[in-house]
């Protein structure tokens, strides 16, 4: 195991899948709520757009995303995320793009859960915001989405969880995280594959674990009262 650590930078291939797994996570939080808004908004277009996008990303593979996003959408349509003239082009254009595409694949999954949240509301609930003058919007910020983010808080765990282990994909793109390294030390010292094996075990262990403990622990404790 000590030659690994010393020939590899196994540490840092780590970070870079926590980079990762945290701003991913924060974006595809973000665009999966705006999605689940759509989802349950009264203006019908919003709707359409709402569920065309949940049926096209969530059906179309993620390794197809990234690999459209960097041939399709930076190699061939020159759609630059980072600075060319950079020393660090390649590799923080790789990261950006990867990371587009893990925001965009895993929205659909937090859109989901979130809705799964909103139907455990009870409908009399949204009748009575209405029924006392509140806007669809106002029905949202104050009874709406409280409520249905706490009954998705193990849901929206899950979805956490696998985005954490879907991060080996960009690897596909060239994006120097764990995954990325293990297939360059699979080929270099094939003779060490069972400790190659149990380091990159453990790390995922290490990230996923103590989310997965303390979004069971959160649900238990903020779950909505009936």
């Amino acid at each position: 195991m000590g030659e690994l650590f010393s020939a590899y930078d196994i540490p840092g291939a780590f970070w870079m899948t926590l980079k990762l797994a945290v701003l991913s996570a924060a974006g595809s939080l973000v665009l999966g709520s705006v999605i689940a808004v759509c989802r349950l908004s009264p203006v019908p277009l919003l709707r359409w757009l709402g569920t065309a996008y949940i049926t096209v990303f969530r059906n179309t593979p993620l390794t197809l995303l990234c690999v459209f996003c960097m041939l399709g959408l930076s190699s061939n349509l020159r759609i630059e995320i980072a600075d060319p003239a950079s020393s660090a082009y390649f590799s923080d254009r790789s990261f950006r793009w990867g990371l587009a595409a893990l925001i965009a694949y895993h929205a659909t999954y937090v859109c989901e859960a979130l809705r799964t949240g909103f139907n455990a509301i009870p409908p009399g609930q949204a009748e009575a915001a209405r029924s006392i003058g509140l806007t669809f919007t106002q029905s949202l910020r104050h009874v709406i989405l409280p409520q249905g983010f706490r009954s998705a808080i193990v849901p929206l765990g899950n979805a956490l969880i696998a985005l954490t282990k879907n991060t080996t994909v960009v690897a596909a793109i060239g994006v120097a995280e764990i995954a990325y390294l293990m297939g360059n030390m699979f080929e270099n010292r094939p003779d060490l594959s069972a400790w190659i094996f149990l380091i990159v075990a453990a790390g995922f262990v290490l990230f996923t674990l103590p989310a997965g403990l303390l979004t069971t622990h959160l649900g238990g404790k903020l779950a909505v009262r009936r």
